[in-house]
């Protein structure tokens, strides 16, 4: 009997566990624990890391997964790692739903890295206002170069000091709108916007907002990963559950 477990955290998690709980198939949809208030799904639900890959083959082998649906964010590479490690293990079946990466268009001022160093070290110069949008495991980082105001959208408002000397935080949780943030980059005064390459449509008005400012942007490229079996449309998951079931 299929039995499926979602990693999400995603909003393509979300739609995913919707077309799942209405097709009525047994699945349970994990959480990372990295914001206080998750979005609440229609299906059982787990907070928190697995153990490493040991964790996750345990959790698998226990509750008898039979399928994983990687919908992790594109950046949590060490979790999307650890799902390929697990499913051979176990001998199940995996497979990941991402969002296509963005891709710059004529009027993009893109300044593409390779990882958080090197967009810490494009930042050399002097002070500006940055709209740092990279969530708030990498923080820290950027306090190596201390004479810029930093700008953070978070989604919880912090419960302990930021790492970073200059700065101010703006709450708020996606999807956003173009509207909104020719709102955020101009009320913040903002000359320079350092971001992931997430893709999806939730956080691309930033980068739209940015080329009708004419402001640079910092892209952090994806994290390379093993090779896997990738979809990018919930239909395409479900094609597959059926197929592999």
């Amino acid at each position: 009997m299929i039995k499926i477990l979602i990693l999400g955290g995603t909003s393509e998690a979300s739609a995913l566990a919707s077309a799942v709980a209405k097709r009525g198939l047994p699945a349970i949809f994990s959480y990372a624990g990295r914001v206080a208030t998750p979005k609440p799904q229609p299906l059982p639900t787990r907070i928190g890391g697995f153990g490493g890959v040991s964790g996750l083959a345990a959790f698998v082998a226990r509750e008898r997964i039979t399928h994983i649906v990687d919908a992790t964010h594109p950046f949590a590479a060490q979790m999307s790692t650890n799902v390929l490690a697990a499913a051979a293990q176990c001998g199940v079946k995996a497979i990941a739903l991402t969002r296509p990466a963005w891709q710059p268009v004529d009027g993009d001022q893109w300044h593409s890295v390779a990882s958080i160093d090197e967009a810490v070290s494009t930042l050399a110069g002097p002070p500006q206002r940055v709209l740092l949008a990279i969530g708030r495991m990498h923080l820290a980082a950027f306090a190596g170069q201390p004479q810029h105001h930093y700008v953070l959208r978070l989604v919880d408002q912090p419960s302990s000091p930021l790492p970073l000397a200059d700065v101010s935080t703006v709450i708020d949780r996606g999807p956003f709108t173009l509207e909104g943030d020719l709102v955020l980059l101009e009320g913040q005064r903002i000359q320079r916007v350092v971001c992931k390459n997430s893709g999806g449509e939730g956080a691309a008005s930033k980068l739209t907002a940015a080329r009708r400012l004419g402001l640079p942007v910092v892209m952090i490229e994806r994290p390379h990963l093993p090779p896997r079996h990738e979809v990018h449309r919930i239909d395409d998951v479900i094609s597959w559950l059926d197929s592999h079931s």
